[in-house]
């Protein structure tokens, strides 16, 4: 590949490119040595020790236009390539961010019955090993349309059954398993899906245990605000639906930790979230359309 870097102004070192996204991804995993300024990610100061390093390489590699850049003469190290992440026993960040799902964060977490992946990374054979890993993948949870990209190859990669919900059910056709309706469905092992149109019309939060939330692009942790939060200034279908979706579902929700596709993720008490999901409903009732604009997303 052509490196057409630009090292970040008053820095030599690693540096992000020119192809940056400000999708956030890096910042959320170098915090204090990856920051956005001018509308996208910079490297604020260079690692000082092999643990900061380590920082970098992990930002890097899930980065999903590779825009985190070490030294000029130098590769990234793959033996410092992280992913699978574990998050906690029982869930792991995929990394490998993909441009056709516009950097979205993936998940697998491990159930007894086998691991189910919630949207996608990049397509690899070589990641596919990794995440087997872990242990056979049974289904491939597909949050909406803008993270459907890859779903079939992977469910195909694992023998797994691909899911999605009809009102997104136009970017994945073949999908095995179609969500109906707005009403909680089982889709696997203590897995539950509430549909959430808003963000899409097929939106979906995937919850397991009364413990994760996959919320895809309907909620996430802004470290702006501290707080959950709407993309409302990317709300492709409805804002209005979005309010309706969360008085209907909200009060059903529990869990400790909030893992979207975008954004960061945070975990919290149970009882706080459930809180912070009754302000956000408010919230979210109070807000009216808007126009498209991914520069207005409060990281």
């Amino acid at each position: 590949m052509t490196d057409t870097a630009r090292p970040d102004p008053g820095q030599g070192g690693w540096h992000v490119d020119d192809r940056c996204t400000n999708c956030d991804v890096a910042r959320q995993l170098a915090p204090g040595l990856i920051g956005e300024a001018d509308g996208r990610s910079r490297v604020l100061r260079q690692p000082r020790d092999e643990a900061e390093t380590r920082l970098l390489h992990t930002a890097a590699y899930a980065c999903h236009t590779r825009s985190i850049r070490p030294p000029a003469g130098q590769r990234l190290d793959p033996a410092l390539d992280p992913f699978p992440l574990a998050l906690d026993d029982s869930v792991w960040l995929c990394g490998h961010n993909s441009t056709h799902t516009a950097a979205a964060n993936s998940y697998l977490l491990r159930r007894r019955s086998g691991s189910v992946m919630v949207d996608t990374p990049r397509w690899s054979e070589a990641l596919a090993g990794r995440y087997e890993a872990l242990g056979p993948v049974t289904d491939v949870l597909l949050t909406h349309r803008d993270h459907a990209a890859h779903g079939r190859r992977w469910a195909d990669r694992f023998g797994a059954r691909l899911w999605i919900h009809e009102g997104d059910l136009a970017a994945a056709p073949d999908a095995d398993r179609v969500l109906r309706g707005v009403e909680p469905v089982e889709v696997a092992d203590g897995v539950v899906a509430h549909p959430l149109p808003g963000h899409t019309e097929g939106s979906v939060l995937y919850v397991a245990d009364d413990r994760y939330c996959f919320s895809g692009d309907s909620l996430y942790w802004s470290r702006t605000t501290a707080d959950i939060e709407v993309v409302e200034s990317v709300t492709w279908y409805s804002i209005e639906e979005l309010a309706a979706s969360l008085v209907r579902t909200a009060p059903r929700l529990r869990f400790e930790w909030l893992l979207p596709g975008h954004g960061d993720r945070k975990r919290l008490p149970a009882a706080e979230t459930a809180r912070r999901m009754a302000e956000l409903t408010d919230r979210v009732r109070s807000l009216r359309p808007q126009p498209i604009d991914f520069s207005a997303v409060r990281w």
